[in-house]
């Protein structure tokens, strides 16, 4: 039986520049790199306790490994005790946000990543 999720895979453009923005303007941490039969692979988390990971694979050399595999984005909905100084912080670094908007669930705001791929936060409840 499944018990939690333990990584998401992010396939992306340009794994250095997905670093500096995962890391610089969001806060995340590089838990793991490692290179593996000409793949890199890199494991970053928003701290090194996260019970999930995000590992950021090379778009381009997974399609040539793994053509059948579906290689969007996936929806992400991220969650925060501090929604407002989270918005400030990554508006504040230039980073593309959306409006605050009020959900049945709670307050959200999307933002994209450096290659325009789009990721939703939520205010965690108090």
């Amino acid at each position: 039986m499944i018990n939690k999720i333990g990584q998401i895979m992010l396939y992306v453009n340009d794994q250095d520049k997905a670093i500096r923005f995962w890391t610089k303007k969001v806060g995340f941490s590089i838990i793991a790199e490692e290179t593996t039969h000409g793949m890199r692979w890199i494991e970053i988390a928003p701290s090194k306790d996260s019970e999930t990971s995000i590992i950021l694979h090379d778009k381009k050399g997974i399609a040539k490994m793994s053509p059948e595999l579906n290689l969007g984005t996936p929806s992400l909905m991220f969650s925060t005790g501090n929604l407002d100084k989270l918005y400030t912080d990554l508006t504040n670094q230039g980073v593309t946000t959306g409006k605050i908007v009020e959900m049945p669930t709670g307050r959200v705001f999307n933002f994209a990543d450096s290659e325009h791929n789009y990721f939703a936060v939520m205010e965690a409840s108090k």
